[in-house]
């Protein structure tokens, strides 16, 4: 679509004299990836609250090490926060193979084109397996209209974006700056909105393979400055 071509021409430049310079693929990848993984509970933490879930740094570590267990905690069960956090860990977990994919070589944009349906589906399996969400609201992206609290932009109609998602699929995998590939990967994610819920975690997990793509480290947005963050 020409709209998000002109977006990513007209930012392009922008970024790339702002951000500093790419640190580069990192040659220790297992070291980078436990950078990652050390940052997991705060990220999740301010990743959940931003999207105003009540979580616990304590909940989401016993979600991380198996101390929690959907069938046998039935006020766990019940709990959307904890469906959440479940929810963001077997997410986490899938980036950090696409992560671990794109440092071997692989193309970020075509990671991402490849691996995001299974990112989504692993953000809310919990709650389809609890009950709060049928497995159909898992079949892709949205087909109703959605609204951003706060936000006085309209995404796109459910129709365009079948439009859109591929176009933006090619932008990434066609820019060679990690810079602009994580913040208009973000952005533009975001400005779509594909689906009903999740937007704002799947954006900001492609900022992050996109950020490792050039060897940044995984970057945490505070909910501190949720403010900050949604002006922007």
């Amino acid at each position: 679509m020409l709209q998000l071509k002109t977006i990513w021409s007209n930012f392009r430049k922008v970024i790339i004299e702002k951000f500093p310079p790419a640190p580069g693929v990192p040659k220790n990848i297992k070291k980078f990836i436990s950078s990652v993984k050390e940052i997991y509970v705060t990220d999740a933490y301010h990743s959940l609250s931003i999207e105003r879930y009540q979580v616990t740094p304590e909940l989401i570590d016993r979600v991380r090490n198996g101390s929690w267990n959907a069938k046998d905690n039935n006020g766990d069960s019940k709990q959307r926060d904890a469906m959440a956090a479940k929810g963001y860990w077997d997410a986490f977990q899938m980036v950090e193979k696409s992560i671990r994919k794109v440092l071997t070589g692989d193309n970020a944009g075509e990671v991402l084109d490849n691996d995001h349906g299974d990112w989504y589906r692993a953000l809310f399996s919990p709650s389809v397996v609890s009950g709060l969400l049928k497995p159909a609201d898992l079949a892709g992206y949205r087909n109703h209209q959605v609204y951003i609290t706060n936000s006085m932009h309209v995404p796109l109609n459910s129709e365009a974006v079948r439009d859109a998602m591929p176009v933006l699929m090619e932008l990434l995998a066609a820019e060679s700056e990690a810079s602009v590939r994580a913040v208009l990967g973000h952005f533009i994610f975001v400005f779509i909105h594909p689906y009903m819920d999740g937007n704002g975690r799947m954006g900001r997990f492609i900022m992050n393979l996109m950020l490792a793509s050039g060897g940044y480290p995984w970057t945490v947005i505070p909910v501190q400055q949720i403010s900050k963050y949604m002006k922007s």
